[in-house]
């Protein structure tokens, strides 16, 4: 019976679509490679569909006349060398994998149809075809075609659609025509339809997603014309898209990271303050500025050099790539001064080589530039001078340009920053070893992260890479690319799109998207708007104030009042170590983003498929920035399903409901889910300092909660790989309530090369309404404290990891 109705509804479907390409007659199928892949050859030329999971689907198309192109810049995944099922049923023919994920190719008039679990999720509308091209003002001069080719779906009249990649549009970006070309826009605020990192992923409220698996240049054209149609635009390259599926959002997040790789876990100081600027122009600065934070007493663990270690002026001295010794002339014992201090060092590289910087001559001359038409070295002019560009695509250029990054770290720098990877300016008719500027201008920023992220696998295998980029591709996280949100301008409006900006690369597997906190482009000296984003910061994947030097970055600088309150914000920050740095693990083992929308709670609530002002940090905190000036009350809405508790008062709120609360200057509102285990450590100065063999562990009882577990990830923190070589420690918590007791367990998941340590743990239960009968930790009673006034019980627990521990509290009603 369920096949019937599901062939009932199929049949009803596809008379009522619209067909595709009237051109595209069916001729036959043909399995290939034992039931890996399927070919359907059609009259204009033929479809290749294979499965990598039971979760993912690939369907390519090859024109009439062309080749197969198998090279994807963003797959890593091997398809799924499991047999599709495969029934032929009259003008049907469906494939299917073992989780209900289905294909069906109907045969006149021709139609592929995609659905899981019985229920339709897309189709083809017109499938492939080729146009001529529509410019956009947006990219005159950018995108030059005679025509492009299209894929083209058919959508349901009420879902809302996510991606594209970084930009500043509402959740809801159905509407819109989407450029597909990386270039940056300085100073933009609530509004912006291109910036530094577009990606040709669509994602859907029905719970789905489309990537497309081409590097050239194009558009996402997401129902601009009111059509109920999806349209992905290239001027060249493959026909290729993946159909990624899942029972829930979280789902579809490990699927596709699963198929594009995972991010690489960042070693822990990355979670700290960055103090950064452009830029610090000599060594003395830099000292003075990281003594300062220490005579503050404010935590710091990295500093930002801006272009000025190369040289001492902004224009003109781009691709020196070397140590400006005028300014910095012991940088090396620079460096080891402040790693001495638990502060790491980055620099800043650019991928241009100025003909009049130092290397201009050397890059010729080793002819690792990109070229132009007739071979010679690519040279055109902009804002920081007439420029070469870095050919990364040619072995040489690669190796050239690692060779630097190579000397820094021997030097002791920490980390890298890559900015203008765009690249910034592209012209179409520079030539790269691969392919024209047009061909790889998306991709550039990507493989520029894979280069750097290659060469630390080769020559410093153990350390833990830290690769801040404003630009890539989709599939960067595979390559620890952490983006930032590009110039945001230094205003309100500026604060505003940022948590859209981050919610929306997260759900396309950059989970590390964030922003120059306090923002970057004017001379915006508004220390309300300061202390808000860096509010704001604190439940973001990295803490890094950043600005033009007009306006001080750094806490340490500005009015006493926005010092103190920024302290109060990185104090926090630092504090919830243990938690985000599980959330770390989580991104680096399942995909999930750090920073969450609340439609992952409510995927069937239409309220949430466009609200982005509260959101999820990791599974148990909730978050409302507060983004306009003078604000004295907002209202929030609190997730069904759990109650919530303030982080400050305690209060507790039911899911489910909007609430209007008061604000405060020193906090925004943060609230954390009943039945969730908060760890948080004792504040240090630098995360060098930080001792995880002791450790606060909030639990926040409610009755509404009769049963819960959590998880805690431990590892040294820097160390390349700890799960694959199993030195890693996983603590698992968990609470149950039977009748007056509640009882909580612990116990350890340690890997082999994991050197255990007692844990001392500083339990404190909240809403314990009255003092508890009694307590025993193991076969031990004990009294623990009782605090009336705030009603939390907080009980010393020394943890032999090797052993479960146990604790039973008798409640008194």
């Amino acid at each position: 019976m369920k096949y019937l109705i599901f062939f009932i509804t199929l049949l009803l479907y596809t008379v009522s679509i619209t067909a595709q390409n009237v051109e595209r007659i069916f001729i036959e199928p043909e399995n290939i490679n034992n039931g890996a892949q399927v070919a359907i050859r059609v009259y204009d030329g033929y479809y290749l569909i294979r499965p990598f999971s039971s979760n993912i689907i690939e369907t390519t198309f090859v024109p009439r006349g062309e080749m197969l192109n198998p090279e994807s810049h963003t797959v890593t995944t091997e398809p799924n060398t499991s047999k599709f099922e495969i029934l032929q049923r009259g003008q049907d023919i469906l494939l299917t994998t073992k989780s209900g994920l289905k294909v069906i190719i109907t045969k006149s008039p021709f139609q592929i149809s995609y659905y899981y679990k019985d229920k339709l999720i897309t189709s083809e509308k017109r499938g492939y075809y080729k146009s001529k091209h529509e410019p956009m003002d947006m990219v005159k001069g950018n995108i030059v075609a005679d025509s492009t080719e299209k894929i083209e779906f058919n959508l349901t009249k009420d879902e809302v659609l996510y991606g594209g990649g970084a930009r500043a549009l509402g959740m809801n970006r159905r509407g819109y025509r989407l450029p597909l070309y990386n270039r940056a826009h300085y100073g933009y605020e609530t509004e912006s339809q291109l910036m530094n990192f577009t990606l040709p992923i669509v994602l859907s409220s029905n719970k789905y997603m489309i990537h497309f698996d081409n590097a050239p240049i194009g558009y996402l054209d997401l129902d601009s014309k009111s059509d109920n149609t999806l349209t992905y635009e290239t001027i060249s390259g493959r026909k290729t898209y993946q159909i990624i599926v899942g029972d829930t959002w979280y789902d579809i997040m490990d699927n596709y990271t699963y198929l594009t790789g995972k991010q690489p876990m960042l070693p822990r100081w990355a979670l700290g303050n960055f103090s950064s600027r452009f830029g610090y122009h000599s060594q003395e600065e830099v000292e003075m500025t990281i003594d300062k934070f220490k005579e503050e007493e404010i935590p710091v663990d990295a500093i930002i050099l801006d272009l000025y270690w190369f040289g001492k002026d902004i224009k003109g001295t781009m691709g020196n790539l070397e140590v400006f010794r005028d300014s910095f002339p012991d940088f090396e014992g620079m460096v080891k001064r402040l790693n001495d201090k638990g502060v790491k060092t980055i620099t800043i590289t650019e991928p241009f080589i100025l003909t009049t910087s130092k290397r201009w001559e050397e890059a010729v001359a080793k002819d690792v530039l990109a070229k132009d038409s007739i071979g010679n070295p690519a040279k055109y002019d902009f804002y920081f001078g007439n420029t070469g560009l870095i050919d990364i695509y040619k072995p040489e250029g690669e190796q050239w340009f690692w060779n630097i990054y190579k000397d820094l770290a021997n030097k002791g720098v920490a980390g890298v920053w890559g900015d203008l990877g765009e690249p910034e300016v592209h012209p179409n008719w520079v030539q790269h070893h691969t392919g024209n500027a047009d061909e790889v201008h998306n991709i550039y920023g990507h493989d520029w992260a894979r280069l750097i992220y290659e060469g630390y696998q080769r020559d410093f295998p153990d350390t833990r890479p830290f690769i801040l980029m404003r630009a890539g591709y989709s599939g960067s996280q595979r390559y620890g690319m952490i983006p930032w949100s590009g110039d945001v301008n230094r205003t309100w409006g500026g604060l505003q799109s940022q948590p859209e900006i981050a919610l929306q690369m997260g759900m396309q597997g950059m989970a590390y998207m964030h922003s120059d906190l306090g923002g970057f482009a004017g001379a915006n000296l508004d220390d309300e708007l300061y202390v808000r984003w860096l509010q704001y910061g604190v439940f973001n994947p990295i803490f890094r104030p950043h600005a033009q030097e007009d306006v001080p970055s750094e806490p340490v600088f500005r009015s006493e009042k926005a010092k103190r309150l920024a302290s109060f914000a990185i104090a926090m920050r630092y504090r919830l170590l243990p938690y985000n740095y599980n959330l770390v693990y989580e991104n680096h083992k399942y995909g999930k983003p750090l920073m969450r929308p609340l439609l992952f709670e409510e995927p069937s609530n239409p309220e949430l498929f466009n609200y982005s002002k509260t959101y999820l940090w990791g599974n148990d905190i909730l978050v409302s920035p507060v983004l306009e000036a003078g604000k004295k009350e907002q209202e929030i809405y609190f997730p069904k399903g759990s109650k919530w508790f303030d982080i400050e008062t305690d209060k507790i709120t039911e899911g489910g409901t909007a609430k209007t609360v008061q604000l405060r200057e020193d906090f925004i509102p943060v609230y954390v889910r009943a039945g969730a285990f908060i760890p948080l450590t004792d504040l240090v100065q630098t995360t060098e300092n930080y001792d995880d063999s002791t450790f606060q562990l909030q639990y926040y009882h409610d009755d509404s909660v009769k049963q819960s577990k959590r998880e805690l990830y431990f590892d040294d923190g820097k160390t390349a790989n700890p799960i694959g070589n199993e030195a890693f420690q996983i603590l698992k918590f968990e609470v149950e309530q039977k009748g007056n007791w509640l009882e909580i367990e612990f116990e350890a998941k340690t890997g082999k090369n994991y050197a255990a340590t007692t844990k001392k743990i500083v339990l404190t239960i909240h809403n314990i309404l009255n003092k508890p009968k009694k307590i025993k930790v193991g076969n031990k009673k004990v009294e623990g404290s009782y605090n009336a006034k705030y009603k939390t019980l907080t009980i010393d627990v020394f943890w032999d990891t090797s052993i479960e521990k146990e604790i039973k509290i008798k409640l008194k009603k």
